[in-house]
């Protein structure tokens, strides 16, 4: 599978965006898909995750209540609401896939990775 991720912008804290990752190549519904961010000098950290056709989801700490993942197969894409931004939030925000019906918070189990969408918080 192929994946892009768009949405990713400038944005005064309290603001939101809402990122997308399109997906092209083997049955999308297949997979459970999460987003993970690499902020400067920091280590990929996870984001938020759902499994596959839209089941359980797990968040982040930092993000619980304020960002929300889902999933829509007919469109073969992933979204991520980001409501309620903080500057803390500043980085650049990667969908992966994984080919398992169930989300993992890892990065080492996702074998499918787009490309990355910077998101900057900032006044």
């Amino acid at each position: 599978v192929q994946l892009q991720a768009s949405g990713g912008g400038l944005v005064q804290p309290g603001g939101s965006l809402r990122l997308s990752c399109a997906a092209s190549g083997r049955t999308f519904s297949t997979y459970a898909m999460g987003w993970f961010r690499q902020a400067p000098g920091k280590e990929r950290e996870f984001v938020a995750a759902v499994s596959r056709s839209g089941g359980p989801t797990s968040y982040t700490d930092s993000v619980q209540g304020r960002f929300t993942i889902s999933i829509d197969n007919a469109a073969n894409a992933v979204y991520l609401q980001m409501n309620s931004l903080k500057p803390e939030d500043t980085a650049v925000y990667y969908c992966a896939a994984r080919t398992s019906s169930y989300f993992s918070t890892y990065a080492r189990d996702y074998g499918y990775w787009g490309k990355g969408t910077q998101v900057t918080v900032s006044s």
